[in-house]
């Protein structure tokens, strides 16, 4: 079932240098801006907060906190999502929203989005 989970491609943010694209989903919800950061929770941070920068390079993910310190990733290509690309800590994966999956990786913890199979 978590094959399943995941779709073959993971539309993350931060992916290209466009400018932010602000605009209407069906349904009249607003769609989400891609501003090349990701929301987070990193080291001791008790809450949530949308500065982490995120960078990507072919199938290389990078997450950079607000203090500098930094988390890379590798985008699976069996759509199974990420992985950890160096450091001990393996990353977990889990489904927090319609479009967003939750990266969680020793203390820090990041929300990106997502394509999920069967949605």
């Amino acid at each position: 079932m978590r094959r399943l989970i995941l779709c073959a491609a993971l539309a993350l943010a931060g992916c290209g240098d466009a400018a932010p694209k602000p605009g209407k989903q069906a349904g009249g919800a607003q769609a989400p801006v891609d501003d090349g950061k990701a929301d987070c929770i990193t080291g001791e941070a008790g809450q949530w907060a949308h500065d982490c920068l995120v960078e990507r390079q072919g199938d290389q993910l990078t997450i950079r906190h607000p203090d500098g310190g930094f988390r890379r990733f590798r985008v699976l290509a069996d759509g199974r999502g990420l992985e950890a690309a160096d450091g001990a800590e393996p990353a977990k994966l889990r489904i927090s929203g319609t479009q967003q999956i939750e990266v969680t990786a020793g203390d820090d913890r990041y929300r990106l989005p997502a394509r999920i199979a069967g949605q």
